[in-house]
């Protein structure tokens, strides 16, 4: 599976790549910082799955996962955020995302999301 990082915090795209990285099954494509750069990157990079974070200046994640579905064989759109609540999930479901993870359950609920995703 193909996928593209979007943060606007470095160090959490370089903490997530090298988790990532470490799945035989997975390949980071690219690491932005915004979700305009997402919207200009997705048809060169041709990812499978986009992890997006919810808080980004310019665009948010909520933002880019709308723009990012309604294109012909959208990737996947898994929403991160700092703070779960009720609120930005139905607001990620209502923008079309395949999920939301708290970052602070990265490491224990995100491959086990990516991998019900595989086909």
């Amino acid at each position: 599976m193909r996928i593209l990082l979007v943060d606007d915090n470095l160090a959490f795209l370089e903490s997530a790549t090298r988790f990532l990285s470490e799945e035989a099954q997975l390949k980071i494509v690219g690491q932005l910082l915004s979700g305009r750069e997402a919207l200009e990157q997705i048809p060169q990079l041709y990812p499978d799955l986009v992890l997006m974070d919810l808080a980004m200046p310019e665009m948010n994640g909520l933002e880019a996962t709308s723009c990012i579905k309604k294109q012909p064989n959208a990737p996947y759109v898994v929403i991160l955020t700092l703070n779960d609540s009720a609120e930005y999930r139905a607001a990620a479901e209502a923008v079309g995302a395949d999920g939301l993870i708290s970052k602070s359950e990265f490491g224990t609920k995100l491959l086990p999301l990516i991998y019900s995703l595989l086909p």
